[in-house]
């Protein structure tokens, strides 16, 4: 039975995930290990079209990590990039402009636009650079991202200001994390995230921004970008005709059993 719809409001602060939901981080090995018997169905995720994605990885992890992703995703039809940026310790000085650079590039070598998928602090990347660039993004998606909330929703903040350097609030400051990009957003989040608490990546509508959502999958923080559920939600995603966006909905059944409840 599906859970009681979350509010479309974020929560203020919520406070980080406790000790039971830390532990259950420990199935992400599971998540990558269930793609196996999955795959007869994942592998019927509708065609990509052949527009660049770019994906970028999260706190301290590097193009390793989002590997497995991006080869379901050209196995699909797309053109997928990693973010070549090595290890990702925050957004330090020619990080974000490299970033930017790079997405300008694609979209001026296959003449089409980009789709950014970010996994945790890769979402803030792909959602602040979409805001910049909404001529070059055509659409973002991200995987249990922190834009909701304050930095305390998180169990990785501390883990940041010693990667990154500088404390969070810094950072934090320059940006209007909270406010949705102007293409067609996902946020992908799970309930039992143990990093990142649920509600701080909930995303509101608004009148100026209504092609925003929010779709729940069971997965941990650590094996979000490893998730079948989540690799559905993202094909299903980048699938949609530019310029035709249509809130996700999950189908079947069966289906609404591994996504309990999307938020439009």
């Amino acid at each position: 039975m599906a859970s009681k719809a979350p509010s479309s409001e974020p929560t203020p602060h919520p406070a980080a995930p406790g000790w039971h939901l830390i532990a259950l981080e420990l199935r992400a090995p599971w998540e990558l290990w269930s793609v196996l018997p999955s795959w007869p169905v994942l592998s019927k995720a509708p065609a990509g079209d052949g527009h660049p994605v770019l994906v970028f990885p999260g706190l301290t992890a590097s193009d390793g990590s989002t590997l497995p992703l991006r080869a379901y995703l050209k196995n699909l039809g797309y053109d997928v990039s990693g973010w070549n940026q090595g290890y990702n310790f925050g957004p330090r000085a020619g990080v974000l402009e490299t970033a930017r650079q790079q997405i300008l590039e694609l979209a001026q070598s296959t003449g089409r636009k980009v789709s950014l998928v970010g996994w945790s602090l890769g979402g803030i990347y792909a959602r602040e650079l979409a805001k910049e660039l909404p001529d070059q993004v055509r659409a973002v998606i991200t995987l249990g991202t922190p834009f909701g909330g304050s930095h305390t929703s998180t169990n990785a903040w501390k883990l940041y200001e010693l990667t990154a350097g500088h404390k969070i609030t810094d950072a934090i400051e320059q940006f209007d994390l909270a406010g949705a990009p102007p293409v067609p957003t996902t946020s992908v989040y799970s309930r039992s995230d143990g990093v990142v608490a649920w509600q701080a990546s909930l995303q509101a509508k608004s009148r100026k921004q209504p092609h925003t959502e929010n779709v729940e999958v069971f997965a941990s923080h650590i094996g979000l970008g490893l998730n079948p559920s989540a690799w559905w939600v993202v094909a299903d995603r980048l699938a949609q005709a530019e310029g035709q966006w249509q809130a996700f909905q999950p189908g079947s059944s069966l289906a609404r059993l591994l996504f309990p409840d999307p938020q439009r």
